[in-house]
């Protein structure tokens, strides 16, 4: 849910300073744009604090060398983060980032399937994390291609 409310709360808080003033935020595009970067960052950070030995968990066995998947993935996280903000790449990070939404995704819904506890708090349930993740790829998709 952190994420979520990360993308939220910030959009929310540069569109405000958009409309006091800051014309560089007095677009809702833009707004989104640094809310989507936000919420990676934030996710990115998990990769390597003490939430790593949760994720590393969620990697499908499938996947060879789980600790590696998570460190390449917070990576993109982070290109993707600064990319959507800069508008020569914001398309490009914006599909990146939502190829990366749904290349995760299996993961979530292993955590929740298997009862993987992240920081100690329960996985979120697939029917809500399936929301949320529609919420991501949409505002990451309009964050990339909105003019």
């Amino acid at each position: 849910m952190a994420p979520f409310i990360v993308l939220v709360s910030s959009f929310l808080l540069f569109r405000v300073l958009g409309i006091v003033g800051w014309t560089y935020l007095d677009s809702w595009v833009i707004d989104l744009r640094f809310a989507v970067a936000c919420m990676f960052l934030l996710s990115a950070s998990a990769h390597w604090g003490k939430r790593r030995p949760d994720l590393i968990k969620m990697v499908p066995p499938s996947l060879p060398k789980p600790e590696w998947m998570i460190t390449l993935t917070g990576w993109l996280e982070l290109i993707g983060a600064i990319g959507i903000v800069l508008p020569a790449t914001s398309q490009l990070a914006s599909i990146g980032l939502s190829l990366l939404l749904l290349a995760m995704f299996p993961a979530n819904i292993r955590a929740a399937r298997e009862g993987i506890a992240i920081a100690g708090k329960p996985a979120t349930p697939i029917v809500l994390r399936t929301i949320l993740q529609i919420i991501f790829l949409s505002a990451v998709l309009f964050a990339g291609f909105s003019y």
